[in-house]
């Protein structure tokens, strides 16, 4: 998980900051390539211990195999860069069939801290996740589905601004002031508790904090049969839209319920592994199968079924046809059986737009927002569209939306957002997006290599290309070019310019 606060080194006259990318020296920018920042920063951050060649080469390269020779020309290169040490000796001292040394005193400087997120204009809640207080750990994943669900019914009521799962759940474990994290996420409420399932029966803690004066407006205990569960998260929601907004005149209509709560469990833990590797695409695939033969009615199974069948094969160059169909026919089974699940209807839309039926897609992202305004991949996937649709602008407004409620997102925000960037132009932007730790391992690094090639950095594009290509060995730009949805000329054009100067394959 990324830090919440950024450190930065000072040695000499130089100041390196990992996370922004930068070395600067008496305030003045230095030119260090990516590798030699990676490099730098390994070393800087643990001065006076031995380093490892392939621990080194693990920070460069990550998850690539690269002859020593390499490792051995970056040091030289930045020894050059960085000059004599105060004393007349090396920064970087070698230890001779073991790995470097970095030599210089180090200090790190205060690091720089998130800005705190200005309020939205109305009510802004997280919810955190509720802690398990049974003995049994395997009851994980009920209390992360009570949170994800209170999440979601929350995020459905339109007089309040509700935080996305990924960034409430990035402080799940962590002893965190509430005031510090409501700062992090721009919000004045949290909603925190723990939940105990045993013997049939489910007791529930909650409590309404308001972070800034740190005073409870609402605090309540469920002691209930397990069967009752769904009934609990109304009456919690009920309570927490009385405390901020009053009675609601006209509430959402309710949400399509499981009849299984193993089909429940199953989902909770699908959804986790949704976002991963192709192992865990196959694992959540053969729990949202279980799930659904466990219960043929419950929506949300078919439509996190519809995106593995989508996503799983993502990792191997692009869902085949077949599978796209599937998706496509299981996301609108989905809507089917809940027409008011707005998390359904944008997994419809997307996968319609990649079928090129662009006047049923917008029209299912419109409802899917006048549904729940506040889900964040929502915003997300539209902002994907509208770049490709040559929307440009009102792409990243749509994705600058998803990360205000989504400040911790998962990967693809980032992969989003760099495309958006490279789109508008803004290539310098678009290098530092797609460099970060969240998605750099991901296929967005073509998107990162012909933003790069647009630069005239031409050497470091091939490089990327090359990583790209050893996790993705079927990628044509032709095939990708056919397959996106784009409906603008000049914005195609101007992706296929960037991929075929960055050497990628025709």
């Amino acid at each position: 998980m990324r830090r919440m606060q950024r450190s930065r080194f000072a040695f000499g006259p130089f100041v390196l900051d990992p996370d922004a990318g930068t070395l600067l020296r008496n305030d003045e920018p230095v030119a260090v390539g990516y590798r030699g920042l990676k490099l730098l920063a390994a070393l800087v951050g643990r001065p006076g211990d031995i380093l490892g060649k392939t621990e080194l080469m693990d920070a460069a390269w990550p998850g690539t195999a690269v002859e020593e020779g390499n490792l051995t020309v970056q040091i030289a290169q930045l020894r050059k860069l960085l000059g004599p040490a105060a004393g007349g000796g090396e920064w970087i001292s070698t230890v001779p069939r073991v790995g470097y040394r970095f030599t210089g005193t180090v200090e790190e400087v205060g690091g720089t801290k998130r800005k705190p997120l200005p309020l939205p204009d109305k009510p802004s809640i997280a919810v955190l996740s509720f802690v398990n207080v049974s003995n049994d750990p395997e009851q994980e994943s009920f209390a992360d589905g009570l949170t994800e669900d209170l999440i979601t019914d929350l995020s459905r009521i339109p007089g309040l601004f509700v935080i996305a799962r990924n960034s409430a759940f990035a402080y799940k474990g962590r002893a965190t002031d509430v005031r510090t994290i409501a700062e992090d996420l721009g919000v004045r409420y949290l909603l925190e508790g723990s939940a105990r399932r045993a013997a049939g029966r489910v007791r529930i803690n909650a409590q309404l904090v308001n972070a800034a004066s740190g005073e409870h407006l609402w605090a309540e205990r469920f002691d209930r049969s397990l069967d009752d569960i769904f009934a609990v998260q109304d009456e919690v929601t009920g309570k927490i839209v009385d405390a901020l907004l009053g009675r609601l005149q006209t509430p959402p209509p309710p949400r399509n319920r499981p009849r299984s709560l193993e089909a429940y469990d199953l989902c909770v833990r699908a959804r986790k592994l949704m976002d991963d590797s192709p192992q865990s695409a196959r694992e959540a695939h053969l729990l949202l199968t279980r799930a659904v033969s466990l219960d043929p009615d419950y929506a949300e199974a078919y439509r996190w079924l519809a995106m593995n069948h989508w996503m799983g094969w993502v990792h191997s160059g692009g869902p085949s046809e077949a599978a796209r169909s599937v998706a496509l026919e299981l996301a609108r089974k989905a809507v089917a059986i809940d027409p008011n699940d707005a998390g359904c209807r944008w997994v419809l839309a997307y996968l319609l737009a990649y079928e090129r039926s662009f006047a049923e897609a917008d029209a299912e992202f419109a409802k899917a927002i006048q549904l729940d305004p506040n889900e964040a991949d929502t915003w997300a996937a539209l902002s994907d569209i509208a770049i490709l649709s040559g929307r440009v602008e009102e792409g990243l407004d749509h994705i600058r939306k998803a990360f205000r409620l989504n400040p911790f997102p998962a990967a693809w925000y980032y992969l989003t957002l760099g495309q958006a960037q490279y789109a508008v132009g803004d290539y310098e932007a678009a290098v530092k997006t797609l460099r970060r730790d969240e998605t750099y391992r991901t296929s967005s690094r073509r998107f990162l290599a012909a933003s790069l090639a647009q630069l005239g950095r031409l050497e470091e594009a091939q490089a990327e290309v090359e990583l790209f290509l050893v996790g993705n060995p079927q990628f044509t730009t032709r095939h990708w070019a056919a397959t996106e949805p784009f409906r603008d000329t000049a914005t195609l054009e101007h992706f296929v310019d960037g991929y075929r100067k960055a050497g990628l394959p025709a």
